[in-house]
């Protein structure tokens, strides 16, 4: 018998012994250290869990977030990485800089952070100059460049605006309210100027409400201001000045004339819509915001792959009408819309 031979038959023989069985081997953790620049995969630098911090601005306990932080820990446990996730109880800018600097402290593999109000980019280029690789999420697809970090998983708030103002004039919206909860977040001030843009080109205009959506005055601010203005629609900027909103056109009569959207997904925003009182609701993918800047983090640590660098992953807008709320509100049960 050839050697040859000998080896092919030692190797069917080895394969046959094989048949029938499973091995499952699990990879052993490895981290690749490095910044927030370009970096190809290679030799590992060294071993351990990855790690990974969150920060957002929006409180874990709102509906909107509350499906934001799922999307996190559902990425956490499939990614079999350790996820820290903070946000502020009330929103301050002081308190949002200090939850950046104590997760940049604690020398995380990749932050997670959201981008509400250009205040928060010293905070953030400290993130960066510390060497800790960046994804922002939600607010700050017109600014995440700027500030070094890595991409964008997130909504294009101007975009969305337009697209939100383009549905209110197809259905004869030429006056429309802007209400804003929070004047001085950056997306939604794009919300409202995509908005605005939509409305000229329908030959048409748009005007900013400012509002406290914690404040049971808010629905008589909303009917009054409409009523004087003479509003033939309605753009909120969350779910819940969306409901607020609703109020406002029950203390109007639901006059005919009258058509409300609004940003952001709920189980009673999905309930107006599927009943008629809202036209629709636009979905920014709240869920992938958690998820997916904590598998592009977490493949980056590991093997120093990442997609989609310098770019903005868009989760939206997509949008929720009466023709497909039932599925949403399905999938709202679940914490995923």
């Amino acid at each position: 018998m050839t050697r040859l031979l000998r080896l092919l038959l030692l190797g069917s023989l080895l394969a046959l012994a094989g048949c029938g069985s499973t091995t499952v081997v699990k990879e052993p953790p490895v981290v690749v250290k490095g910044g927030g620049g370009p970096m190809p995969a290679g030799e590992p630098i060294s071993s351990g869990a990855v790690r990974i911090a969150v920060v957002t601005h929006g409180q874990a306990s709102s509906p909107f977030w509350a499906v934001v932080r799922n999307g996190v820990e559902a990425a956490a446990r499939q990614m079999d990485v350790l996820v820290t996730y903070r946000a502020p109880d009330v929103y301050t800018l002081d308190r949002m800089t200090a939850l950046i600097d104590q997760a940049v402290a604690s020398r995380p593999d990749g932050l997670v952070v959201s981008l509400p109000e250009p205040g928060v980019a010293p905070a953030v280029r400290r993130a960066v100059r510390a060497g800790i690789p960046v994804v922002s999420i939600n607010s700050g697809s017109d600014v995440y460049k700027s500030l070094g970090v890595l991409a964008h998983v997130g909504q294009p708030e101007e975009r969305a605006g337009f697209e939100a103002g383009k549905r209110l004039a197809a259905a004869g919206a030429r006056r429309v309210l802007c209400v804003n909860q929070q004047v001085a977040n950056q997306g939604l001030k794009d919300r409202c100027r995509g908005l605005a843009r939509a409305m000229r080109s329908a030959g048409g205009s748009s005007h900013v409400l400012v509002v406290d959506d914690q404040s049971a005055a808010t629905p008589r601010r909303i009917a009054d201001a409409a009523r004087s203005g003479h509003i033939d629609g309605l753009l909120t900027m969350n779910a819940t000045t969306g409901l607020e909103a609703v109020t406002a056109g029950r203390i109007l009569g639901h006059p005919p004339g009258l058509t409300i959207g609004t940003f952001d997904l709920g189980p009673d925003v999905l309930r107006a819509v599927k009943a008629g009182q809202l036209a629709f609701a636009v979905d920014q993918q709240a869920y992938l915001q958690g998820y997916l800047p904590v598998v592009m983090l977490a493949e980056r640590a590991r093997y120093g792959l990442f997609p989609a660098q310098g770019d903005v992953v868009a989760t939206g807008p997509n949008f929720v009408t009466r023709a497909t709320a039932g599925k949403a509100i399905e999938l709202s049960k679940r914490s995923i819309r």
